[in-house]
């Protein structure tokens, strides 16, 4: 486990910090409205990723998109409570450059300004993903693990392909979501969050989150025991999730999703979006952390070790 400094001292006396970027897929207007009416109910202000255009091949993802006016409305509305809108891709399936450009030109139209905040899809377009998340003898492995992956599948930061953006990104997009660890407090898994890799230029600052990729995962991570653990830390959790992924069943929010996410909300909780959470701690810090090769190489490690035994995303 890495060593960090000491603990943030987090705003308005605040004890520990909480969020989530919740990607877009199987998502649909209908229960993204449920979903979010609670957490902003509870006092909760989160990123939601979307997807900026619609499909124009066959998805390889279901889920809205922007390209649903009413969906789109919908996330405008969010973000008009306080809630961050990330970016999730161009669109459900992979994209070529001039795509993926015109969508983050839609993104802008939108929602005001650039994305803040994003987290790969599975997409061609994706950056530094598969593979290439890895250096070394872990990066040969995950392609032991993954056979099905083949070289190329992911290739947005891969000058001269027709999918390439990376400068792009570099230009107009802050923070990517990267490794994915069983821990609540993402910090003590990633204590110099946000940091930048020399190895991945066209990420400007990568941040790592907590798993809860799904109701199940999320519910086990948001344990009574692990809510008290991260606020008796004074840590910053980032969940990863995808609210399409089971949390509303037979039409109703799954009833132990609503009764922790109730109980951390009377909690002593700064419950901010992730782009708001990684801008703090980069204030705090008061230089951009530069991630070294032997942190790499730990992180690296853990979070293969992780996905070996335990399928950590």
């Amino acid at each position: 486990m890495t060593v960090g400094p000491p603990r943030p001292q987090w705003p308005e006396g605040k004890s520990f910090a909480f969020t989530i970027f919740d990607d877009p897929d199987a998502q649909v207007l209908k229960h993204s409205r449920e979903i979010y009416a609670l957490l902003d109910d509870l006092g909760f202000r989160t990123t939601k990723g979307v997807w900026p255009s619609g499909p124009l091949r066959d998805p390889n993802s279901p889920g809205d998109t922007c390209a649903n006016k009413l969906y789109r409305e919908d996330a405008i509305r969010l973000q008009e409570r306080g809630f961050e809108i990330g970016y999730h891709n161009n669109a459900p399936h992979s994209s070529t450059r001039q795509e993926v450009i015109a969508g983050l030109d839609a993104f802008r139209d939108y929602f005001g300004h650039d994305p803040i905040t994003m987290a790969n899809h599975y997409n061609r377009d994706a950056v530094y993903w598969g593979p290439a998340r890895l250096g070394g003898w872990r990066r040969s492995v995950y392609r032991m693990m993954n056979f099905r992956v083949k070289p190329g599948q992911h290739a947005g930061h891969v000058e001269g392909d027709e999918s390439f953006w990376g400068d792009v990104c570099r230009s107009r997009v802050r923070y990517c979501r990267n490794f994915v660890f069983r821990e609540i407090n993402t910090l003590r898994a990633c204590s110099f969050l946000p940091y930048h890799d020399p190895k991945r230029p066209f990420v400007n600052q990568w941040y790592a989150s907590s798993e809860g990729s799904r109701c199940s995962t999320f519910t086990e991570m948001m344990a009574e025991a692990a809510q008290e653990r991260l606020e008796s830390e004074g840590g910053a959790c980032i969940m990863y999730t995808h609210f399409g992924h089971g949390f509303i069943r037979n039409e109703k929010i799954d009833e132990r999703f609503r009764k922790l996410m109730e109980r951390l909300s009377r909690r002593n909780g700064w419950f901010v979006p992730v782009g708001t959470l990684l801008d703090y701690l980069r204030s705090q810090r008061g230089v951009d952390h530069v991630i070294s090769p032997t942190e790499r190489s730990r992180m690296e490690a853990r979070w293969l070790t992780l996905k070996v035994f335990r399928g950590t995303s």
